[in-house]
């Protein structure tokens, strides 16, 4: 995409499947930063970057005041401090996804055991 092209509202929605209310959101809450003429919103290339960070650190499971923290450390060049404040949460919530991922592959193998119990006990009454 050209530096001077602009994506409408609409199209920021469908390019990263989010719904208007939560564009509008996160306008409200000053991640996005939209160029405005009359009612309608357009975003450049600086905007769209943004987007897909937020998107990214929400998959990450990241708060968003912590990514507003990450965005700022993108727009200015991160000091010592940011990137060790970061590289610290980055690892805290490592831990946290991998505790998750756990937790999900017990449940996985209880359910399907109860699943194979079930099937035993369905397989028995012809």
């Amino acid at each position: 995409m050209p530096d001077n092209q602009l994506v409408s509202f609409k199209e920021m929605c469908a390019r990263f499947e989010v719904t208007p209310r939560t564009l509008r959101y996160y306008e409200y809450i000053e991640l996005l930063s939209p160029n405005k003429v009359g009612r309608a919103r357009f975003y450049g290339p600086r905007e769209i970057a943004r987007m897909t960070l937020i998107l990214r650190g929400r998959r990450f499971g990241f708060s968003l005041e912590e990514i507003r923290q990450w965005l700022l450390m993108y727009e200015q060049a991160g000091n010592r401090d940011q990137l060790q404040y970061w590289i610290r949460r980055a690892d805290e919530q490592l831990d946290a996804l991998n505790e998750q991922i756990l937790e999900l592959e017990v449940a996985r193998t209880d359910l399907k055991q109860l699943r194979d119990e079930s099937a035993q006990e369905l397989s028995k009454l012809g």
